[in-house]
């Protein structure tokens, strides 16, 4: 199991600002649960609104990818920006701060550590 810090969280938010640059989105989208902290806080970063569902133009930001599962849905909207702050596979139609061929379970700071377990319990089985 590998726990990230806040410290990493601030890191992330800052490389995905620097990885997107200049780019004037129409606003910023977060998959629920994980992406929502991430856009909150690119929200603020980048000066975008945060928007309740993606739109065309808009930057979709998640914190892992692991199925594509949650972000594929989001990716033929027209110009939309997709960006993950850890992906479990190389980058097709999607951006990534760090890739990881790991299968460790992530938890990420916003997360109950002492659930970590049985959250990764309840995640493979939904997808097995």
């Amino acid at each position: 199991m590998r726990t990230l810090s806040w410290h990493e969280f601030d890191q992330a938010v800052e490389r995905i600002a620097q990885l997107v640059g200049e780019r004037r989105y129409s606003g910023i989208h977060g998959i629920p649960r994980g992406g929502l902290v991430l856009a909150v806080a690119l929200s603020h970063r980048l000066e975008l609104p945060l928007l309740a569902e993606s739109q065309p133009g808009c930057l979709v930001v998640d914190d892992v990818f692991e199925t594509g599962r949650t972000l594929a849905p989001h990716r033929d909207f027209a110009g939309a920006e997709l960006v993950v702050w850890i992906s479990k596979a190389d980058p097709e139609w999607w951006r990534a701060i760090e890739v990881t061929s790991s299968a460790e379970w992530i938890v990420f700071p916003w997360e109950n550590a002492a659930r970590a377990e049985a959250d990764e319990r309840r995640y493979r089985a939904e997808r097995s």
